[in-house]
């Protein structure tokens, strides 16, 4: 059995529980980090726990000082772990409670780099969007939605009908070639997102950080989504209709981003 870590001690998986009258527990008053380990080694982890401070902060939620590195580490060892996607979470109950725990890190087909996958529109918009808090009702309703009509991911679109970013990723639209997404004062500030803009300008493309409108996807020259288990991702349609596409140019984003994580 996995091991995993509650409050800086060596537990069993399965020990990994809550207490579910608590009202914190109730109202998912709690923050998380998702990371990506490879080869025994944590990725990106100063940019997740500046993230997880960040989140915390703005719900009033205090996390714990705690040397993660270290924690991290106990746990990498305990089970010997090579590749792994592991998981923080921070919970708000009377004396903050906090879990590490990790599976299996998560791939895809290289089909789906090579051919796009198939998306699905959802309108919904995250609760405290800038934060990666457990409030996943959205996110889960339009994944769920997702799945129903065969799609790999959903688009959120908001109230004025411009695409946010996914149920599980962030979104960009390559058009006359400039990459639009969203600012980051409407989204979730992704780690694979900052490694994303760094590779654009590296390629010399401009960005506006201006979400496009749901009805424009069709007039776009390529879409994509990224997220730290996927990397950089084409679409290759949204709600059934075929999308542009320029693999590409997405696949030279996403060996740059992966190239960083080494």
């Amino acid at each position: 059995m996995r091991s995993a870590i509650k409050n800086g001690e060596l537990i069993k998986e399965n020990e990994a529980v809550v207490p579910i009258t608590d009202q914190a527990i109730i109202s998912n008053y709690s923050v998380y980090e998702a990371l990506r380990v490879l080869g025994g080694k944590v990725v990106h982890l100063s940019d997740h726990i500046k993230r997880l401070e960040h989140s915390g902060e703005t719900i009033g939620l205090r996390i714990p000082s705690v040397d993660w590195q270290s924690e991290i580490d106990k746990l990498i060892k305990k089970d010997n772990i090579g590749d792994a996607t592991m998981r923080i979470v921070v919970y708000g109950t009377k004396e903050p409670l906090y879990f590490i725990t990790w599976h299996t890190i998560l791939t895809y087909p290289d089909s789906y780099y090579e051919e796009g996958v198939a998306t699905t529109l959802y309108f919904g918009e995250r609760f405290l969007p800038t934060c990666k808090t457990s409030n996943l009702l959205v996110n889960y309703l339009a994944r769920k939605t997702a799945e129903e009509n065969g799609a790999f991911e959903a688009l959120l679109v908001d109230r004025n009908n411009s695409i946010l970013e996914g149920s599980r990723s962030n979104f960009y639209a390559l058009k006359e070639g400039k990459v639009y997404t969203a600012g980051d004062d409407l989204v979730l500030d992704g780690i694979t997102r900052m490694s994303v803009i760094r590779a654009l300008k590296e390629e010399g493309v401009d960005i506006v950080f201006t979400p496009i409108k749901d009805k424009d996807v069709y007039s776009c020259d390529a879409l994509f989504i990224s997220a730290t288990s996927m990397g950089a991702m084409s679409i290759s349609s949204v709600n059934g209709k075929s999308v542009k596409t320029d693999f590409e140019f997405v696949k030279r984003i996403c060996k740059k981003v992966r190239e960083w994580e080494s």
